[in-house]
């Protein structure tokens, strides 16, 4: 997720006219957060990480205050809260403050690009406001849909009826919920949740969905994300050095999605392909360094370029590069991997040799000449390979290139190292 939060949550809801908590920003005056808990009773104070920062409620970060002594005094305790997810840790940048919302019914609903499905995929349960995976799976409900005609009203309607939510809560989200579709569809989103929607009355006898947390993903190679008009620096928290180096390639053809998953990593794995990218992430573990996704076709230039970030961050303490891909439809091999052969070969004439070993897996377009002038370059440059055509499983493959990394890391990265001449890095 790259936006979580009400801050800006509501005012993308606002977009598509779907209710929303009312909240206050960290510039808010003492008077508006005094008049905010007159009208709702109570306010929830709830810091602000850029990024998808999840889990704050479970760790403490989130507080309830009844008037504007304890709410000011949350103020105080959180602006600048820190939070660990794992090895990570991210600074608040302020707080929210954010009106209670009464209701007898909590819902989760998100919409998602469902791998499972091969489409946008809803999943919707009336027990809310937990984690969606503490439910049983009678609990929730997926439904995929056509993204051609969109998510309909009667698509909801199925889902609530599965599900045998009580009848007072289906009118009012399937009027609501499909309006969700257009802020997903038409601003470049890969994934929006709501959770939770609280159920509140508006008239008697009339309940109305109130969005209270919002979180949403986007493909950044989507033109559509401009739209919004959000803050570049929205999309670059707490991202390394490399990871911005890469990002600012974004104004080129092809994707530019990569995330450092160990630093101390020894498998560099520049990646074409989603499907790909989870395989390799999923199978290399810790020995990769980086997670990414480089296809849809990207110019030489860009290629090039992404390469050599690439080398210069992570080639001094990688024992096996690790080019791999599925067959590609569109993306034309030879350009890519001329480019990043070039990029390489450049790299040793810049900086001396390194001891690596090369593992290539790709099927496409024009892959026997990609193939062939990675291969040269190898060959000029001294370093071990082994290249895998279309016909190989990707699962081999990544266990191969592990395999090797062991061997490297057993006495192979020496034994390159004498072979080139150099002492070993």
């Amino acid at each position: 997720m790259q936006v979580t939060g009400m801050l800006y949550g509501a005012k993308l809801l606002k977009k598509v006219n779907f209710p929303a908590a009312t909240v206050l920003g960290p510039e808010a005056s003492d008077n508006e957060i005094k008049d905010l808990i007159e009208k709702c009773g109570s306010v929830f104070v709830k810091p602000i990480f850029k990024g998808g920062v999840g889990k704050k409620g479970k760790s403490g970060l989130i507080g309830r205050a009844l008037d504007i002594k304890s709410a000011l005094a949350e103020k105080e305790r959180l602006y600048f809260a820190e939070h660990k997810v794992g090895a990570m840790s991210y600074k608040a940048q302020g707080v929210t403050f954010e009106g209670a919302v009464a209701a007898d019914y909590e819902v989760y609903f998100s919409i998602t690009d469902s791998t499972k499905y091969r489409a946008p995929t809803v999943t919707l349960t009336h027990h809310g406001g937990v984690d969606i995976e503490e439910l049983e799976p009678e609990k929730v409900a997926e439904a995929p849909f056509d993204a051609l005609t969109g998510l309909k009203a009667f698509v909801i309607a199925n889902a609530l009826s599965d599900l045998g939510a009580p009848k007072e809560i289906v009118s009012p989200l399937v009027q609501n919920l499909p309006k969700l579709w257009d802020l997903f569809h038409l601003h470049g989103m890969t994934t929006l949740e709501l959770n939770p929607i609280r159920m509140t009355v508006s008239s008697p006898g009339r309940l109305l969905p109130v969005a209270c947390d919002f979180k949403c993903g986007f493909d950044r190679d989507d033109h559509r994300v401009d739209r919004l008009g959000l803050p570049e620096d929205l999309f670059m928290a707490d991202d390394t050095d490399f990871e911005q180096e890469i990002n600012q390639l974004r104004t080129y053809q092809g994707q530019s999605d990569v995330y450092v998953i160990n630093d101390k990593g020894t498998i560099l794995s520049p990646t074409f392909g989603g499907g790909a990218n989870s395989l390799v992430t999923e199978g290399l573990g810790d020995d990769a360094i980086i997670s990414s996704d480089f296809g849809g076709n990207p110019p030489y230039e860009k290629m090039h370029e992404v390469m050599k970030i690439c080398l210069r961050h992570w080639l001094p303490q990688t024992n096996v590069l690790f080019v791999i891909g599925g067959k590609s439809n569109n993306t034309d091999i030879f350009e890519t991997f001329r480019a990043m052969s070039d990029a390489l070969r450049e790299y040793f004439n810049e900086n001396g040799p390194s001891p690596i070993f090369v593992v290539i897996g790709r099927g496409g377009v024009n892959l026997v000449r990609g193939m062939g002038v990675f291969k040269d370059v190898l060959e000029a440059l001294g370093l071990p390979y082994r290249i895998f055509g279309h016909d190989s499983a990707m699962s081999d493959v990544v266990r191969y290139a592990q395999t090797v990394d062991k061997w490297m890391k057993d006495g192979g990265r020496a034994q390159i190292a004498a072979k080139l001449g150099i002492e070993e890095g």
